[in-house]
């Protein structure tokens, strides 16, 4: 549409150093499910959040949009997927300089009715060099209508693949959306999530499942990908088990978190090297 096209190529730059505290707190929150590394792998997406007073949260306690994000006409955010290339690790104490900038407004028609797309690209550096390339594709949504819950088929078997078992509980929510100052309301309050957008549940964090598969991509690996993408699937509910599987692929590992209730995916990623 048109009245967006003024946003596209708007952006922004912040800095923030990699510090102690926020590397420990990290830790502590993805104990057990982070690859070895001086920096862990994921914690870039905790730098340098959006911080607005109360007055300018949305509905569901993100930023309204129109101070960051184009004001879509449609209430429902999800983090759908993205792509990013790793071109160095962090190091403790780098003070990182993350760019960002709109690069498209769109619209579909989805199964449940109108979506809008927003893309952002963001270039995290340290001493005006590129560690990480990113791509993030934000969605927006229409309400939930009566009966519009549908069925999600169970994934195919995987023989042989390295899994981590997981079950994300209401602390570990709590500490990420923390760590990230993250106050979308799916994730701490119960009958938000389940009256207003409709799910079964509190929600898991579509990057933290992205974060538990680039941690298990890297271990593997033994360094990090060259590019790490993935896409949203399956809403994943709080308190229900979970297996972070990686198997060989062409490209390098294709990884996935499926739920183990249903064996439904929830997320999916190809981890190139």
């Amino acid at each position: 549409m048109s009245e967006y096209n003024d946003w596209i190529g708007w952006g922004y730059a912040r800095s923030e150093p990699m510090s102690e505290r926020l590397i420990t707190q990290y830790r502590a929150t993805l104990a057990g499910y982070l690859a070895e590394a001086e920096v862990p792998v994921g914690l870039h997406w905790c730098l340098v959040p959006d911080a607005v007073a109360p007055d300018k949260l949305g509905r569901d306690c993100h930023p309204k949009t129109g101070l960051f994000l184009p004001a879509l006409p449609l209430p429902r955010r999800m983090w759908a997927g993205g792509e990013l290339e790793f071109h160095a690790p962090f190091a403790p104490g780098d003070l990182v300089k993350r760019e960002t900038l709109i690069e498209d407004v769109a619209f579909k028609e989805g199964r449940s009715g109108k979506l809008g797309f927003v893309t952002q690209r963001h270039s995290y550096k340290v001493s005006g060099e590129a560690r990480i390339s990113e791509r993030q594709d934000i969605v927006y949504r229409e309400d939930p209508k009566p009966g519009e819950a549908r069925a999600s088929e169970r994934a195919e078997d995987w023989p042989g693949s390295t899994a981590w078992h997981i079950t994300p509980d209401p602390t570990m929510l709590f500490r990420f959306s923390a760590l990230t100052f993250n106050g979308h309301r799916i994730h701490y309050d119960h009958p938000y999530a389940t009256g207003v957008e409709g799910y079964e549940g509190l929600v898991v964090h579509g990057p933290m499942q992205a974060v538990w598969m680039m941690n298990l991509a890297t271990h593997l690996m033994g360094h990090l990908p060259a590019r790490f993408t993935y896409r949203g699937l399956s809403p994943l509910i709080c308190n229900v088990p979970v297996a972070i599987e990686a198997r060989e692929s062409d490209e390098g590992l294709s990884l996935r978190v499926r739920r183990e209730t249903d064996g439904v995916a929830t997320m999916a990623a190809t981890a190139h090297r």
